[in-house]
């Protein structure tokens, strides 16, 4: 941690002892600490603070850990901060349960500090990568397809107010904030995707707001607009040198001022809209697929497969299918973080090194397992400067049709399910492994369980569980488990989670889709 930003980490458990010897141990690795011993402490430390990470207690008396998470994940500006549980619930389901709140992982007490520390890092590692690769509401959302947000700044409110109300008049979302400070606070809860600012402000003018937020890594991807009744050549420059977009005069009226954000916001879209037709340009001259057409026919089993690329832009996730001989079919899916813009790319490059790797191991080695198969990928992006820091999830699956059984690991992945029809019973099946790149061994191993007639095994990927619905409640692993559960056996799974998904997000994805379905017959 020398030599980098510190990292602030926030402790909470009402056990003094436990906060005491986590925050020496996290002190003396170069970790910031803040503690609080109950939820409300905990909230308040994450309103007026910036916290990288978050370890919890379960069992708290204001509230529990998990209905806290859950708080904690329906707050914008929380969502993604890494949230790990530590406890002493040995109970079976825990860390179902935990996962289900929205926490990232699981430690049991007595705490193993080596293992702490690695998943503390590794989950901060993913997060700054998502970070700089971009989050899921900056220049690149679409104007032309959804009612444009628009943050207003201005210090005088009557006139702020005014704006707010014509804006409004003409289709935006439109919220105000009367000070630099506010601003801040307002644009990290709103998400806007353009921000309007006056100049002339008192204790912090805009363009000292315009700096602030050009220093915050979620917020400095958002288009910025100038309205000012200043329009002196110097002012106007140092607008420009600061990249904003446009300079707007308040003096000019209010139809004129929306007249102006509305070519400005259309002007947005259609560079997003070139943007994307170029990427898509590229990926078809690339004559490389990162979604086969369709799935192989394989004896014993019954496969399907959906993927919904998020708004048409290439890359994100990947899908492949690998016959390894007569017996063994191996199926992968990835999803490469960094979503939009820069993905399409790592999705061919990721996709490239699983064929590359998986030609070396057919070459070396005879033994077909996803673990080795995975540690031949995780080594090829360890090794390569260009790809080694990007983060994405890799499942791997092997099926034989002779033994009728799966093999599966993981690195980063979401669990995979296997619906067990002899008691229609729905199992997870969770892999330990590291995220790829993270280490030269990924500590990959195969799990192996045998499939019945009827059987289903689903992957997917997190475009599935974090869409949300027009309430801003998340689709999540509990929903989808619960209609998995409650198909027949005349129900085809991969149409019904479909339907009842689509008809969940009104078809508003925030993400990549994908979804595989496994049916042994």
């Amino acid at each position: 941690m020398n030599g980098k930003t510190q990292k602030s980490v926030l402790i909470i458990d009402d056990d003094a002892i436990i906060r005491e010897l986590l925050n020496q141990q996290l002190t003396s690795n170069f970790y910031n600490v803040y503690e609080a011993s109950k939820p409300s402490e905990a909230q308040k430390i994450l309103d007026d603070n910036n916290i990288d990470l978050v370890l919890c207690d379960i069992i708290m008396e204001e509230m529990d850990g998990y209905e806290f998470c859950s708080i904690v994940r329906k707050n914008n500006k929380h969502s993604l901060i890494p949230f790990i549980f530590i406890t002493g619930d040995l109970t079976v389901g825990s860390k179902s349960k935990a996962l289900d709140a929205g926490a990232d992982d699981i430690i049991f007490k007595p705490i193993e500090i080596d293992n702490l520390l690695f998943k503390i890092q590794a989950l901060l590692r993913r997060s700054d990568i998502y970070k700089s690769y971009g989050t899921k509401n900056s220049i690149e959302d679409d104007f032309a397809e959804q009612q444009a947000k628009i943050l207003l700044v201005d210090d005088d409110k009557s006139l702020g107010m005014l704006f707010q109300y014509n804006l409004k008049k003409e289709g935006f979302k439109c919220e105000y904030a009367s000070s630099a400070d506010e601003g801040i606070k307002k644009a990290e809860e709103f998400k806007p995707d353009l921000i309007i600012s006056d100049i002339m402000m008192p204790e912090k003018d805009g363009f000292e707001f315009r700096r602030m937020l050009l220093a915050n890594d979620d917020l400095k991807g958002i288009p910025f607009v100038f309205l000012t009744s200043k329009g002196e050549e110097d002012d106007i420059l140092e607008g420009y040198d600061l990249g904003i977009a446009d300079y707007v005069l308040k003096t000019a009226g209010p139809r004129v001022v929306v007249a102006k954000v509305s070519a400005i916001v259309k002007s947005l879209g259609k560079e997003r809209q070139k943007a994307v037709s170029e990427l898509q340009h590229a990926a078809d001259s690339m004559h490389v697929k990162v979604v086969p057409d369709k799935t192989p026919e394989f004896e014993g089993f019954e496969i399907s497969q959906w993927n919904q690329t998020y708004k048409g832009i290439p890359g994100g996730d990947f899908l492949d299918y690998f016959t390894l001989d007569e017996d063994n079919l191996a199926i992968i899916l990835g999803d490469v973080m960094g979503k939009k813009w820069g993905a399409w790319y790592f999705a061919f490059a990721y996709a490239g090194y699983v064929r590359s790797a998986i030609r070396v191991v057919l070459q070396n080695t005879k033994e077909l397992t996803p673990s080795v198969i995975l540690q031949q990928v995780n080594k090829s992006v360890y090794k390569d400067a260009k790809v080694s820091e990007v983060f994405a999830t890799l499942s791997i699956v092997i099926l034989n049709k002779k033994e009728k059984t799966l093999k599966y690991t993981g690195a980063g992945d979401l669990p995979i399910l296997h619906l067990d029809r002899s008691n229609n019973e729905l199992k997870r099946l969770q892999s330990k492994g590291l995220l790829l790149g993270f280490a030269p061994d990924g500590n990959y191993e195969d799990i192996t369980i045998k499939l019945e007639q009827n059987d289903y095994v689903f992957i997917f990927t997190d475009g599935i569980i974090e869409s949300r619905n027009a309430e801003g409640e998340q689709f999540g692993t509990k929903k989808m488990s619960g209609v998995i559960k409650n198909m027949s056996l005349l129900d085809n799974p991969m149409e019904k989670l479909k339907k009842e998904f689509q008809l969940f997000t009104g078809g508003n994805y925030e993400d990549d889709i994908s979804l595989i379905t496994i049916k042994a017959l």
